[in-house]
């Protein structure tokens, strides 16, 4: 949905606010020397004074959602963020973001959660490149940067970019991001902590194979790097990641039949999108796939059904129908329709257990209605579609168990906010 000057708009105020709170606090010209993306100077919270060294935002959203298949229905506070930066000098930030998910923090697989999303140091060498030390998000397909509840359609986020790139992914580590003097093309590449095999769960993934910043093993690292190109009314980009995901001594792994090292049993991740926007029209467009050539070796090692080969794809279209039919300053009407495909055991090794219900099928629908900038009221339905269950994956089965749907319906209406 992001559009500045008839073009497409991919800033860092996206990546947590990053571009933003820079642009707010140093006059232009210095603002400029931090970006790292040629369209990396929109703002939109002119209420932090320009002036100051230390400056606060955030973002949040909070959501209803009836489920036709179980007929039950929630409302949860799913995120709180709480931004702080600091200008050490005009070349040295520093930027994090706080979350709290769920309202309330309790103990248990169930509770909320509190962690740090980001927390790093950017250092500006020259007008377009920088680097970035700590805590923070590779740049990895579209949502993982661009996650702010105002950005994106539809109250959940999509779920090709939740299971198979498990946004919002943040890790240790050091990035360099540069961008074209000549040429409207940007690019980044990222030096982090690997993922952690031990950890994947059948069903999410490598989702909960992150350290997020915890206790991450440096026994095996990672590579990420993206490119893209900016057109008059579009972006073009690629991404991928090459990582190990087992961080332990040489003697453990020995004895668990499973390859050690910095990049030691890989997880390879490839995406590219595309995204045009022009006239109250959008468009988005991304594949992925995640290939695991040793899923057998970690399936024997920790019985967790890993998959060697997952994938993900989806399309979108938006409209603002106020921009299009009857302009009004300040506010959008934005009608929106995606369509996802993904399967989360596309390949399986020998050792492992097809799961249908992992190959899926989404069609969302709906309106975000913004009448501020900073402010959304969205509400969508989202039809799901999956393969049939596998008898062998349902352990003690309870006598109650509602039967398995391959298809159901969702309905969301919600609101979101960033400041």
């Amino acid at each position: 949905m992001d559009g500045s000057d008839g073009g497409l708009k991919r800033t860092d105020r996206a990546t947590c606010f990053v571009m933003v709170i820079l642009s707010l606090l140093v006059d232009e010209g210095i603002s400029s020397a931090q970006s790292v993306r040629p369209d990396s100077q929109d703002t939109s919270s002119s209420s932090i004074a320009s002036s100051s060294a230390t400056t606060i935002g955030g973002y949040g959203n909070a959501f209803y959602q009836r489920n036709f298949g179980t007929q039950t229905a929630l409302m949860d506070l799913e995120r709180v963020v709480l931004f702080v930066g600091h200008r050490f000098t005009p070349g040295i930030a520093f930027f994090s973001e706080l979350e709290v998910e769920d309202a309330k923090v309790t103990g248990g697989e169930d509770g909320g959660e509190v962690a740090f999303e980001q927390a790093y140091v950017r250092f500006t060498l020259d007008p377009t490149h920088s680097i970035s030390a700590g805590l923070f998000l590779p740049r990895i397909g579209i949502l993982n940067e661009n996650h702010l509840p105002t950005e994106f359609n539809g109250n959940e986020r999509n779920q090709v970019e939740t299971f198979i790139i498990p946004s919002t992914w943040r890790e240790l580590g050091i990035g360099f991001y540069g961008s074209s003097g000549g040429l409207p093309v940007s690019y980044s590449i990222a030096l982090v902590n690997g993922l952690n095999s031990a950890t994947f769960v059948h069903g999410s993934g490598i989702r909960e194979g992150r350290f997020e910043g915890r206790n991450a093993s440096a026994n095996n690292l990672a590579l990420a790097g993206s490119a893209e190109l900016y057109l008059k009314n579009a972006v073009v980009g690629i991404s991928g990641y090459y990582g190990g995901s087992v961080g332990l001594s040489s003697r453990q792994a020995d004895s668990l039949q499973l390859q050690s090292g910095p990049f030691g049993t890989p997880v390879i991740i490839g995406e590219s999108h595309v995204q045009y926007e022009s006239g109250g029209l959008s468009l988005k467009v991304l594949g992925t796939a995640v290939s695991i050539p040793r899923a057998s070796d970690i399936n024997r090692a920790y019985a967790n059904n890993t998959p060697a080969l997952e994938y993900g794809a989806y399309a979108e279209i938006g409209c603002d129908i106020l921009q299009s039919l009857c302009p009004v300053p300040g506010k959008q009407l934005i009608a929106f329709l995606r369509f996802e495909t993904l399967d989360m055991n596309a390949t399986i090794p020998s050792n492992g257990i097809l799961d249908g219900t992992l190959k899926q099928r989404h069609i969302v629908c709906g309106f975000n209605y913004l009448p501020i900038t900073d402010v959304v009221i969205k509400a969508d339905v989202r039809f799901a579609h999956t393969g049939d269950q596998n008898p062998a994956l349902v352990l003690n089965p309870s006598p109650v168990v509602v039967p398995y749907k391959n298809n159901i319906t969702f309905f969301n209406v919600g609101l979101g906010l960033s400041f």
